[in-house]
């Protein structure tokens, strides 16, 4: 094989691939060398990863990664939408179909497809944070494109054949203190269990998520409750059994970990129903005629009481709202929910969360984390919720909005208001699994670079930018989710 440094490539059309020191950092030098040194103090700081997508399964299992094209391209959903907005489709990407359609399976032609495009990822979040995997991860020093594709695919894969690229060896590489996935509500945990058992040190610890179970009208939500009612051992009849069922499932949850709730809604609705009321429209859920708008009453009602339960078992709770699930249906239909295209939307907080807040925004007991895809809600409504009530923080830039640019608006719009420690600091939300030091990497570069923008106006000095670049990198997002260091 070849050597990856770009002046040893037999072939044309070969560029270093060199990642900058002072990548992401201002221009200006009187900024560039604060944050310089700002970064220089957090760059090593331990990852904590309060929320995201990395199945537990990887990490039970501890098996060797199949191929780079299943590492690195099938399960990163930036990489895949872009990818098919340029009419690559994707059976061509092995995306799994849950219809008869055909998909690649040869995982040389997925890797060198994507290497032949990689040119549309150039000055996108994705694009940075691959170079960063192919250069920090995997050594690679010269361009990603269609003439060095295969050779860098022949040198991911010999290196995934190493003991040092099996999953908890990477885990413990990128010095992740703490990782949390996201779980139905449904699920049995048993990788997690097996994790707990296996005497390996990694934390890792699920996340409740009981969405599916809150959307009565959906053809998914009988199968799932049924699911529920199994786990549960007593028939579920009423909103209180149901209440009661989710109860259970939290503290199992908890039992293995678990520190926090979440909640995806398309607008984040919240209202208290009466008894009466409640248990009408859960009988036409049982019944299988759970209207759209029973659904939306449904989940406004379930919010409050997932926020009731969090007041009794400490569950922090996430929410996460402004996003069309499933733009595009026809993807949706042919290979799921999670390739459906879902896409940013208006929305409203300040009325929307009036009803919650009222009720449990000033108990010290409970934690609510907002998170948006509509900046326009930034400075004018989540800045001066976080700024006004004990229990809300803003978590951090969400996906789209996870880049350079989003979260530096993101700073700007939100740090007047609120402070900095009424938001949780930065969370990779990922099913990329080897994209987490990456990802982390450019939040700490680009929070250090904001920062020293403030020291070079002096609306701050170094000392306190010092404090809140450790904050922004590592307490905050410990700290909001209540992942201190377990004793012993």
């Amino acid at each position: 094989m070849h050597s990856l440094a770009s002046s040893s490539w037999p072939l044309a059309n070969v560029s270093e691939l060199r990642l900058d020191e002072d990548r992401f950092f201002d221009s200006d030098s009187a900024i560039r060398n604060v944050a310089r040194e700002l970064y220089s103090e957090t760059k090593s700081l331990p990852l904590i990863c309060p929320r995201g997508h990395v199945e537990p399964k990887l990490l039970a299992e501890n098996t060797r990664f199949p191929n780079p094209a299943a590492l690195l391209i099938t399960p990163d959903h930036n990489v895949v939408r872009l990818l098919y907005s340029q009419g690559v489709p994707m059976e061509r990407l092995g995306i799994a179909a849950l219809t008869g359609i055909s998909v690649e399976s040869d995982p040389r032609k997925i890797w060198k497809l994507f290497a032949e495009h990689f040119h549309l990822f150039l000055g996108t979040p994705s694009g940075l944070w691959m170079n960063y995997v192919l250069h920090e991860l995997f050594d690679v020093r010269v361009k990603l494109n269609a003439s060095t594709a295969l050779a860098v695919y022949d040198a991911i894969e010999d290196k995934l054949s190493s003991p040092e690229y099996l999953p908890r060896a990477l885990f413990d590489r990128f010095n992740i203190e703490v990782l949390a996935t996201t779980d139905s509500a449904t699920d049995r945990l048993e990788y997690h269990a097996s994790i707990r058992t296996s005497g390996w040190g990694g934390r890792v610890i699920p996340t409740f998520r009981p969405d599916a179970l809150f959307q009565i009208a959906s053809n998914a939500w009988r199968p799932e409750f049924t699911k529920l009612e199994s786990l549960h051992f007593n028939p579920i009849t009423d909103i209180a059994s149901f209440v009661r069922a989710l109860a259970i499932r939290r503290s199992a949850f908890k039992a293995m970990g678990a520190t926090a709730t979440d909640h995806g809604v398309t607008y984040p609705y919240t209202a208290a129903l009466d008894s009466q009321t409640a248990n009408q429209i859960f009988a036409r859920a049982l019944a299988g005629t759970a209207t759209g708008d029973d659904q939306r009453r449904f989940q406004a009602h379930m919010l409050m009481q997932m926020a009731d339960l969090s007041l009794n078992d400490g569950l922090v709770m996430q929410l996460h709202a402004g996003v069309l699930r499933n733009h595009n249906e026809q993807v949706a239909q042919h290979f799921g929910a999670n390739a459906g295209g879902d896409i940013p939307i208006a929305t409203e907080f300040t009325r929307n969360l009036r009803p919650l807040l009222t009720a449990y925004g000033n108990d010290p007991r409970f934690r609510l984390i907002l998170f948006t895809l509509d900046e326009s809600t930034y400075a004018r409504e989540l800045a001066p919720l976080a700024g006004h009530y004990p229990s809300v923080r803003l978590g951090p830039a969400w996906w789209v909005n996870d880049s350079i640019e989003g979260i530096q608006r993101f700073r700007q719009q939100t740090t007047e208001t609120a402070g900095i420690w009424n938001t949780t600091g930065f969370n990779d939300d990922t099913r990329a699994f080897c994209s987490i030091p990456a990802r982390h990497d450019l939040s700490r570069r680009i929070d250090a670079n904001y920062l020293a923008g403030l020291v070079a106006r002096s609306i701050i000095d170094l000392d306190d930018a010092r404090i809140m670049a450790r904050a922004l990198a590592y307490e905050l997002a410990r700290d909001s989710y209540n992942l201190a260091p377990v004793a012993g």
